[in-house]
């Protein structure tokens, strides 16, 4: 590629500077004649801080204004935790590249001042810090004593609260930790059997205009295709449930041996209901894959879930 200015679009917290820091040093390394600069841009998600996610919606939460900002040519690329992105994009936008996939799992983070080695270990009605629903539900299924509380905020706000708080911890993504040097502060890596991850969760995502066919070609460079054939058949899942921040939704999609897996479960908001499956086949089917477990789950005891939530939450919940 030619000598060219590149503007990327980026939230402003240390985490996500820090990944739109290390795409521009991956396209840096294969081109070296590109002059990128990082550009802060603050979304909704950024802005309201005193208010569950599940109760302010999540289309494009932390998406919306970066994207208006591509299609609006402020900027040439974006960078998203995939976790974040919706599964139906705004016209004239794609998903350019989907990186190398880290540790997908999440972690219990002990209070400092109470020592616990492992999440076994926390008392009959300890309280849990949380800002996901997803969490919270496999939290209950998991362990229903325990008293779970809503957490906002960038990680090291989370970890502040953590400490000034009477909590017995909390539960955060190991990747963040990692990308940041924190990993001192993990207590223990919760097993994805309890705990399944967020979809695209540990994966970053590059967005573009779906004509930038220059750009397009750059970010191939930087690219996985296992980790873009794992997180499709993730984000087909998602997207026939239509679930998002108000619906505890888990996955986890990987190549094995060559040949796609997908783990994936549908809980109700208080944990007591959880519908859990698995499917594997061929990994240019993990789209199609996708969609058949979905189709598994909800007629699995999903329908009544998803109805059960449109019927509570304040945000309205499609019945598929």
């Amino acid at each position: 590629m030619n000598a060219k200015d590149i503007t990327i679009g980026s939230r402003g917290s240390r985490l996500a500077l820090w990944q739109a820091g290390w795409v521009k040093s991956e396209l840096e390394k294969k081109s070296p004649n590109l002059r990128i600069e990082i550009v802060i841009i603050k979304t909704t998600g950024d802005k309201i801080l005193d208010s569950p996610l599940s109760k302010i919606g999540d289309k494009g939460l932390f998406t919306k204004e970066i994207e208006h900002a591509l299609l609006e040519h402020h900027i040439d690329l974006a960078v998203h935790s995939l976790k974040d992105m919706p599964t139906q994009l705004p016209d004239g936008l794609t998903i350019g590249a989907v990186t190398r996939r880290e540790d997908v799992r999440d972690i219990f983070i002990s209070h400092p001042k109470k020592g616990y080695k492992h999440f076994e270990e926390l008392p009959h009605g300890a309280t849990i810090a949380t800002g996901s629903l997803r969490r919270k539900c496999q939290l209950l299924n998991w362990r229903p004593d325990l008293t779970i509380v809503d957490l906002r905020g960038n990680l090291e706000t989370r970890l502040v609260k953590l400490n000034a708080s009477d909590w017995d911890g909390m539960i955060l993504s190991r990747v963040g930790l990692l990308r940041l040097g924190l990993q001192d502060r993990i207590t223990e890596v919760l097993p994805i059997e309890k705990i399944l991850p967020a979809v695209g969760q540990g994966a970053l995502a590059i967005e573009v205009r779906a004509d930038d066919n220059e750009m397009l070609d750059c970010l191939s460079t930087i690219a996985s295709e296992a980790t873009t054939i794992a997180t499709k058949g993730e984000r087909a899942f998602l997207r026939r449930l239509e679930g998002g921040c108000q619906v505890p939704i888990g996955t986890y999609g990987r190549i094995e041996k060559n040949e796609f897996s997908l783990d994936a479960m549908l809980g109700s908001l208080d944990g007591k209901k959880i519908v859990r499956g698995k499917i594997h086949g061929k990994p240019e089917d993990a789209e199609e894959l996708g969609k058949q477990l979905a189709e598994t789950l909800l007629n699995s005891g999903g329908k009544v879930i998803l109805e059960q939530i449109r019927n509570t939450s304040s945000v309205e919940v499609p019945i598929v």
